[in-house]
């Protein structure tokens, strides 16, 4: 394995995306590398956990040079991935996938309408908003 990973081209790399898979019982999890780019989709790096010493053995097996050619990485939220990201790839744009934006979303949205739903409570008026996801407007005074 060593010496296909010493004879092997990475060429230049211009966008990647970074994601952790969960495997086993409990929080055991392998975080993946991958070179995402039109016409070109492949695995380029699978680490042990998904921590900063982990993610740092990824940055430093591309090396320097590499690094500083990257332009777009595709992430979630985790914060030591955004670490690591921002202190190998200084020149790169990092963009954040979707399907994390929209999760906090939505956790905001919920938050914001369980707070109404118990305001509304406390000033009287029916839980209308209790369980719902939707803005009602034919809330009433009890």
């Amino acid at each position: 394995m060593d010496w296909g990973l010493a004879h092997r081209e990475l060429g230049t790399i211009r966008a990647i995306g970074v994601d952790e898979i969960q495997y086993g019982r409990g929080h055991k999890y392998l975080t993946l590398v991958y070179h995402i780019e039109a016409g070109c989709t492949r695995l380029l790096w699978v680490g042990q956990e998904r921590t900063k010493a982990s993610s740092a053995k990824f940055f430093a097996m591309i090396g320097k040079q590499v690094c500083e050619k990257v332009e777009f990485v595709c992430s979630d939220m985790w914060k030591p991935y955004l670490e690591m990201i921002a202190l190998h790839c200084p020149n790169a744009l990092n963009i954040l996938d979707r399907f994390h934006i929209v999760a906090k979303m939505n956790k905001a949205i919920d938050e914001v309408r369980a707070d109404e739903s118990r305001r509304m409570v406390r000033d009287g008026y029916e839980p209308v908003l209790k369980s719902s996801r939707c803005a009602c407007s034919n809330a009433r005074k009890i």
